[in-house]
């Protein structure tokens, strides 16, 4: 039954979801690590260095799936608004923005993860796919609300 309805599925559309989601997760891998070399608190530091290898995690992930469904060069890089918004963080801290102001632009970055993720997850795919695709927007969930919440402490610091 599975098969049968994975026929009625676009494989070109499917392939097209799975890269701006690689493409979202490069831009918060190359994110998170921009910030880790900005923070200033060690453990911030640690728990950017983590997310951002989990991020690269998922991106291979994803592009594994592209490979099995048939495109055998997925690409590999972030987005242009990706590499706009870690040079909006560079601008900040160059100006002297603190790790609050960090962890703000962090928060901003996993707000359009996880639409990123729900409209995939809203979207018309194979099941194994959105199995993947939930796991991940967990994971992005969870990130996201511990950067709120140590945003919201430096904030009252």
């Amino acid at each position: 039954m599975a098969e049968i309805e994975r026929e009625h599925i676009d494989n070109d559309h499917v392939i097209s979801v799975l890269e701006k989601l690689t493409e979202t997760n490069r831009d918060a891998q190359e994110g998170y690590r921009d910030a880790a070399e900005h923070i200033k608190d060690l453990q911030l530091r640690a728990f950017f260095n983590e997310q951002s290898t989990e991020r690269a995690n998922f991106a291979g992930e994803l592009e594994n799936e592209v490979i099995r469904l048939g495109k055998h060069d997925p690409d590999r890089s972030g987005s242009a608004s990706g590499a706009l918004h870690r040079r909006w963080i560079d601008l900040k801290v160059a100006m002297g923005a603190g790790d609050h102001a960090i962890l703000s632009s962090v928060e901003s970055g996993e707000d359009n993860a996880r639409k990123e993720y729900e409209q995939a997850l809203n979207d018309k795919l194979p099941e194994d796919i959105k199995g993947i695709l939930r796991q991940h927007a967990q994971a992005v969930t969870s990130a996201h609300d511990q950067v709120k919440m140590l945003r919201d402490r430096t904030k009252a610091a």
